[in-house]
């Protein structure tokens, strides 16, 4: 059913987006869905992705697409990837960043232009109670948005959706209060909350007064 966790946070990343915003950078961007709303918003978008198969794929999709911003697709591990510093308006990370080291993240912040936000929808490993009840709880929302998604496409579709490579999955090392301890080490401007569908949303803003001290 086409019901994809990620797209369906996609409207509160994109209320994350600062005011202006020029230029962005989407790692793990996948089938590139979320660059191409970031490109209809006329920001210029570096999309980047390991999987060879899937950038080909994003990059065929989004030259078909009539955008008023531009969208330049690499396929590269973000960890390895050299990055100028204060680049980006904007980054994001959708389902991405547990795939490689979590100093990545530093690297990334790094890469913002002064007020500057990173965004990551991230995943994190089930440890506790809460973490397990909050699964259970997602498990009936989740079939109930998938029929609902499920039959709405069938109502509108008028022709078929073009077929991507699936992006390989990796399942998360780190639980929630890891992730909690390192960024409010190293990203002590970032904000984190916990979402439903087995993910956490974390916003840092690129407050350089914040970061100096």
């Amino acid at each position: 059913m086409p019901f994809n966790h990620n797209e369906h946070y996609h409207d509160l990343l994109l209320r994350t987006l600062p005011v202006p915003c020029r230029r962005a950078l989407d790692v793990g961007c996948g089938a590139g869905e979320f660059a191409q709303k970031l490109a209809l918003r006329g920001i210029a978008v570096d999309a980047v992705d390991a999987d060879r198969e899937v950038i080909a794929a994003a990059r065929a999709q989004a030259s078909a697409l009539d955008l008023p911003g531009r969208i330049r697709f690499e396929q590269a591990d973000i960890s390895r990837m050299p990055l100028p510093p204060q680049t980006y308006d904007y980054i994001s990370c959708l389902a991405s960043i547990h795939h490689g080291p979590i100093e990545t993240v530093e690297k990334l912040r790094e890469s913002l232009t002064p007020n500057g936000v990173l965004v990551i929808l991230g995943c994190y490993r089930e440890a506790t109670l809460w973490d397990h009840a909050l699964s259970l709880l997602a498990v009936p929302v989740n079939t109930s948005w998938r029929t609902v998604v499920f039959l709405r496409e069938k109502r509108l579709r008028t022709r078929a959706h073009p077929q991507t490579p699936s992006t390989p999955v990796t399942p998360p090392a780190m639980t929630l209060a890891e992730i909690k301890a390192y960024t409010g080490a190293h990203l002590p401007q970032s904000r984190i909350r916990r979402l439903l569908f087995w993910r956490y949303l974390l916003v840092c803003h690129n407050d350089q007064d914040t970061a100096a001290k």
